[in-house]
């Protein structure tokens, strides 16, 4: 058995995002059809706690919607205007206590990008800088999650298909050892699009950090890794 949160957005109150631990069966194996079995099995456990509509936002994920929502897939539009993806801009966009943000990063595959020797080898990470705009590193996830749900902005018409999911998953993520999540962006922007808020939300970094703020999407704990 193993366990994943669902993201459910909150439609009122002042939490955004709820994620729901959920025990499932694990499917061992790196294959992609391995990973769809733990993921179909993810789900059909969700649905037993009333979770319907889920969405696997990942490379993994058996609905191409899924797929295209990846950080690694997903495109996004530089302030300056480059066209990159949410995974390149956010690993550029760090900053450490001996180096960054390494800007050639938006040059790389995603993969390339994320895995990168100088993002482990320059220190504490310090913070975060988009287009000579600096963000701080709390909240922990605000940095990633403004990129990602900015590029669901520009991307209407996959943000349309997203309102239509209750629930979403991303099966490579793991709440122990990582911190920024898409399935959880992915809930943070239906949430503050059925509250009304997605265009203040990403109009820049002090609205949506004032918004979070006022939202207190604390019911995603603070945790000491900030991959």
């Amino acid at each position: 058995m193993a366990s994943r949160p669902v993201y459910t957005p909150c439609l009122n109150g002042r939490g955004l995002v709820s994620p729901v631990d959920i025990e499932f069966k694990w499917v061992a194996g790196m294959a992609v059809s391995q990973k769809q079995k733990s993921i179909r099995s993810l789900h059909e456990a969700a649905e037993k706690r009333n979770i319907a509509h889920i969405l696997e936002i990942s490379s993994k994920s058996e609905d191409p919607l899924g797929v295209k929502l990846s950080a690694f897939n997903l495109p996004f539009v530089m302030p300056n205007g480059l066209r990159t993806t949410v995974e390149n801009a956010f690993q550029s966009g760090k900053v450490f206590r001996h180096g960054g943000p390494y800007l050639d990063l938006l040059n790389k595959t995603p993969r390339e990008a994320k895995k990168d020797s100088r993002l482990s080898g320059s220190g504490d990470l310090v913070g975060f800088r988009l287009d000579g705009e600096d963000w701080p590193t709390r909240p922990l996830t605000a940095f990633y999650d403004w990129i990602y749900l900015s590029a669901l902005k520009q991307s209407p018409a996959l943000a349309e298909q997203l309102l239509r999911f209750d629930g979403f998953t991303d099966i490579e993520f793991n709440p122990e050892r990582s911190l920024n999540c898409q399935a959880a962006s992915a809930a943070l922007f239906v949430a503050l699009t059925k509250r009304g808020e997605i265009d203040a939300a990403t109009q820049g970094r002090d609205v949506f950090l004032a918004l979070l703020a006022l939202g207190n999407p604390g019911s995603r704990p603070l945790q000491s890794s900030l991959l």
